[in-house]
């Protein structure tokens, strides 16, 4: 054996002790897909076939070193855990498994005596994996299709189980007497192995065998790696019954990741990664990536919680060519170490790894190669590797902390100051004035309409006192008072079926449902042309705004719940009056050079805010109640552009979205380049850009905006929700310009499906194609609430703003109404 050891860091990482090889070793016999094992105290693995090595991952010293003999036959798997204080090695080949205490060995060796360990199995054939329980003294063997259970005190095999039709590849035990297999046959199982009992089978998950399994515990979750790169999460709740939660396509990540890093190499801004120089974006990203380690990373699933919305789970993935950092809350590979790029490293095609992470100390790694006898131990420390990665990562954002709440006062220059010219602030008076002269009183006793026979009036008016506000601020008045209760923030989410409500007597799809901002309306946009406003409650009639000439596909509330802002397919805009139902302003189709999306009253009802082929206009109005009877048909309600600014590279404006309930100056765009593009209006101009944000352009965009009823945390408003045809949901935050959590469960494969977020903050909801509606709760990865029972498929969903209640809309128009 070949000890050698090399402290020498690696140039172009930023810094000499993020990576380094510690010490590595040459054998005489392949190590290719065998089991290893490292801690931060030991890692071990065969050496010459049928010997265990071990070394002392704290000490550089070559008297560390201790060699284990007692296998005739060739070591297969190499399992260490720490046993009552103490590090005990197991090893196992086709003719023994055999537990080594080390620092009995340790003493043995340093007397000069031979090591001796415990055989606690024989004869078991050729074994793939060893899962050990240190508390209860178990291992799990996988030998071929079979699982064996031998108790390490006893001496004995405790249990047999047999379930899969190819060879298990591994067996970890889980909370009290479970054990999960994953196998060859592409399923997985879950035992009660006490009883001997299968408690769950699942069926073929992937089109590769499954090779490495992870359990965590803090969050009940499994994970599997296949032989393809794909990484597959599983729920281990009980009541979630081993659902899927994600999947994770690893070589496709890591050629996103890598593709960013390479953009940010060409302009110029990180010129030192050595992945990156000299080399094209073919030559670093391969085919497949094997998956041949999954461990939990310790240093960086602290220090990066995010509290708004929950635990972070970050997994250091090892493959045949690379290290990768992959966080399972969104889905994404945040950091790569690629072997080649270090011409110090003895291996740069490992063929098995394994990984130590331990919180405040660097990461162990032990790598066997592909091909050759070499195996080295790596140091590695991941968070200021991720760090130095990370912030190559910032230059889409304009380098100020993004915020949805404005902390700075508007520019002298700012558009939103703009006003209409003052001859249009008020309506125009038609004609001129009538001037009266004065005339002799003619008093006639006899005319009785005249007035002049009755008593005079003492009481000269009298004050109306139902006189109903139109603003928000009653509403605050009533909440602050009393009279109203605030939406309770730890009720449950609404998943029980209420009423339904058909919105036409045929099938009638509708482009959306919103509440106004009191709750007390619900408006729908339907592609019959009209817009129905109904009562929260749903009794009477809805009241019908009619007047566009096309399907409606878009519409607001204002803030004050009195006007109704609507666009259609006849491109016209039209702001209605609640009241009466009568469109108050309408902007004929020669405003527009195409059709207008996404219409909304902006800052606090100042202004109209739309989209209109890849422009955002913003236009300042001023609405006339006024009715001139003799020319009740001329309009004094006037509309003007104040601004208008472009998407960069995109062909039409997929989604936006801005905050109308209080003073923002931020404005949201996703285009059908499948960017981001984030506008400052205060300055009137793009600030920062989030690209390839889902495989295709999204079709929703949707803040976290409270509501008048619910107080949440300034930082939850900078929460954001995209959706997009045949992906995931996605949860983003604009102040790191990432996504932070991803949501996968509905179906969503070729409708333009909707979404919401609930007014405490802490749920969000989904219309999907199966005919469901999903709630998902913003700290965990998995739905909450399924919700069946619709006829067609769910496109629109929406929550009261001051009671827990969801209405959902189908495809043929019906609504659905759930409550707690």
């Amino acid at each position: 054996m070949k000890i050698m050891n090399n402290t020498s860091g690696f140039e172009g990482l930023g810094s000499s002790n993020m990576v380094f090889e510690v010490r590595s070793a040459a054998s005489t016999s392949p190590l290719s897909h065998v089991q290893l094992a490292c801690t931060h105290q030991f890692c071990a693995f065969p050496l010459n076939g049928n010997e265990l090595c071990i070394w002392s991952t704290a000490s550089l010293d070559d008297q560390q070193v201790l060699v284990l003999k007692g296998h005739h036959e060739p070591i297969t798997a190499v399992a260490l855990k720490i046993d009552r204080g103490q590090c005990v090695a197991y090893s196992a080949s086709q003719d023994y498994v055999i537990t080594w205490n080390l620092h009995e060995c340790t003493q043995a060796a340093q007397q000069g005596m031979f090591p001796r360990g415990c055989v606690i199995g024989t004869l078991l054939g050729t074994v793939q994996h060893l899962g050990v329980n240190a508390e209860r003294q178990l291992v799990a063997v996988c030998a071929s299709t079979r699982v064996c259970i031998l108790n390490t005190k006893q001496e004995e095999m405790l249990t047999e189980l047999v379930v899969h039709s190819a060879p298990v590849t591994a067996a970890e035990f889980w909370c009290n007497n479970h054990l999960i297999c994953i196998s060859e046959d592409r399923t997985f199982s879950v035992w009660d192995y006490h009883l001997q009992h299968l408690i769950y089978q699942s069926g073929i998950i992937s089109a590769f065998p499954l090779l490495k399994m992870y359990i965590d515990a803090e969050n009940m979750q499994l994970v599997t790696g296949c032989a393809d790169g794909m990484l597959r999460v599983f729920s281990l709740a009980k009541e979630h019954h081993f659902r899927s939660i994600c999947h994770i396509n690893l070589p496709k990540e890591k050629q996103k990741f890598c593709r960013i890093i390479h953009k940010t190499s060409q302009n110029g801004k990180r010129d030192n990664n050595p992945s990156l120089k000299d080399k094209n974006l073919e030559d670093i990203v391969d085919s497949g990536l094997p998956i041949l380690h999954i461990q939990k990373c310790s240093q960086l699933n602290k220090e990066l919680d995010m509290p708004l919305c929950g635990k972070v789970l970050r997994l250091i993935v090892g493959s045949s060519t690379d290290l990768l950092l992959v966080n399972i809350a969104n889905a994404e590979v945040e950091s790569v170490l690629h072997l080649e790029d270090y011409d110090n490293l003895s291996i740069q095609l490992a063929g098995s790894i394994s990984i130590s992470s331990q919180h405040g100390e660097k990461d162990k790694c032990l790598i066997a190669s592909m091909f050759g006898c070499k195996i080295s131990l790596i140091e590695i420390d991941t968070y200021a590797f991720f760090q130095h990665q990370r912030r190559g990562l910032h230059h889409f954002g304009s380098g100020t902390n993004l915020s949805i709440v404005s902390s700075d006062p508007l520019s002298l220059a700012s558009p939103l100051l703009s006003k209409l010219p003052k001859n249009q602030d008020k309506p125009k008076t038609t004609g001129p004035k009538s001037k009266l002269k004065d005339q002799p009183l003619v008093f006639h006793c006899k005319i009785k309409s005249s007035g002049y026979t009755t008593a005079p009036r003492m009481k000269m008016f009298s004050p109306k006192t139902n006189i109903k506000t139109s603003s928000l601020s009653k509403v605050k008045k009533e909440i602050s008072s009393g009279a109203r209760k605030e939406y309770p923030l730890d009720v449950e989410a609404p998943h029980i079926f209420h009423k339904q409500i058909t919105l036409s007597n045929k099938p009638t799809s509708a482009c959306g449902i919103q509440y106004s901002g009191d709750g007390m309306k619900l408006a729908c946009g339907l592609a019959d042309k009209s817009l129905l406003v109904f009562s929260s409650s749903f009794t009477g009639e809805p009241a019908v705004f009619t007047g566009h000439d096309g399907t409606v596909n878009g519409f607001g509330w204002s803030y004050d719940r009195n006007w109704l802002v609507s666009t259609a397919d006849d491109r016209t805009l039209r702001i209605w009056n609640v009241k009466n139902a009568s469109s108050a302003l309408v902007l004929e189709k020669e405003k527009f050079p195409g059709t207008a999306h996404f219409p909304q009253f902006y800052y606090m009802d100042k202004f109209i805010l739309l989209s209109c082929g890849a422009e955002i206009q913003l236009m300042r109005y001023y609405l006339d109640d006024f009715k001139d009877e003799i020319k009740r048909y001329k309009q004094n309600s006037v509309c003007k552009s104040v601004q208008t600014l472009s998407m960069e590279s995109a062909m039409e404006i997929t989604g936006l979205a801005a905050v109308n309930d209080f003073y923002s100056y931020i404005v949201l765009t996703a285009g059908s380049n499948r960017d981001i593009e984030i506008f400052d209006m205060n300055i009137g101009t793009r600030i920062a850009t989030i690209p390839d944000v889902h495989p295709r352009a999204p079709h929703q965009i949707c803040q976290n905006k409270g509501s008048a009823f619910s107080t949440q945390p300034a930082e939850a408003y900078n929460l954001f929700v995209t959706m997009a045809i045949g992906d995931s949901l996605k949860l983003w935050d604009i102040r790191t310009l990432r996504c932070i959590r991803r949501f996968e469960g509905h179906l969503n494969r070729y409708q333009s499906c909707g979404v919401t977020v609930s007014p405490c903050g802490r749920f969000i909801a989904c219309g999907s194609e199966d005919r469901c509606a999903y709630i998902y709760e913003m700290r965990s990865s998995t739905y909450l609430h399924k919700l069946p029972e619709h006829s067609e498929s769910v496109i629109n969903v929406a929550f009261h703003p001051s009671s827990p209640q969801l209405t959902t809309c189908t495809l043929d128009g019906k609504l659905q109404t759930y409550i707690v």
